[in-house]
């Protein structure tokens, strides 16, 4: 049996789609979130030695890293013909290197600057007394002006662009692509990032409409992004 060890308000959110797309039967196993530090629990490292989630477990075999067990999970169950299933893209064709194209693209260049720009606006609203919070504020705003700034902007420029052009990510079909995607652009509009996109939203709104993901969001608790 399949079980997802699954921490609220995080990137397991979109295992839990993926699981319900392929139409597995599996377990979850909720970890909450610490409400100081906001971090994973320390019991997930009973299950990975650096406890973050997402981690499956599937008998003797552990996979963390989204991207890996989305590979893990289509190519060890997917099947054609199953009902609202997603589409795995032959190997050597065009859609599959958009395909891993993507996959690897969510992770590796978009999320790193959301999450630096996230922590910078903590910092800017933690920071007291009175005269660091002006100084932590002055150099959050150099650090976004010169560089963070920028490349998110350049990224929802270059995601909105393709989506124009492209029903989904890798192609005309519902792929892991979009499921490790999904994340970080669903939070990008949960926030108010995503005003002037509207391929961006359009998508955020097709997927979160879909049985799969309205069943994940059931049976994963409270989701703060949708």
């Amino acid at each position: 049996m399949i079980v997802l060890h699954h921490l609220n308000n995080s990137r397991s959110q979109r295992i839990l789609w993926l699981l319900e797309e392929l139409e597995l039967e599996y377990d979850v196993k909720l970890y909450h979130r610490d409400s100081e530090t906001n971090l994973a629990p320390n019991t997930l490292t009973l299950i990975h030695p650096l406890g973050k989630s997402p981690i499956i477990t599937d008998g003797d075999i552990t996979v963390a890293e989204s991207g890996a067990i989305i590979e893990y999970l289509i190519g060890t169950y997917y099947k054609k013909g199953v009902a609202g299933q997603l589409t795995d893209p032959q190997r050597g064709t065009e859609v599959h290197r958009q395909y891993t194209y993507w996959l690897h693209f969510a992770e590796g260049t978009l999320m790193p600057p959301l999450v630096a720009k996230l922590v910078l606006d903590r910092v800017r609203t933690n920071a007291k007394p009175f005269f660091v919070k002006i100084i932590a504020n002055k150099i959050v705003d150099k650090l976004m002006a010169a560089y963070y700034g920028p490349i998110i902007a350049k990224n929802m420029d270059f995601i909105e662009s393709h989506l124009e052009h492209n029903a989904w990510f890798a192609g005309a079909e519902l792929s892991g692509a979009d499921i490790q995607m999904s994340f970080p652009l669903e939070a990008a509009v949960a926030r108010g990032n995503t005003k002037t996109f509207p391929n961006i939203n359009k998508f955020v709104n097709k997927f979160h409409g879909r049985p799969a993901y309205q069943a994940a969001l059931e049976k994963g608790g409270k989701y703060d992004y949708v």
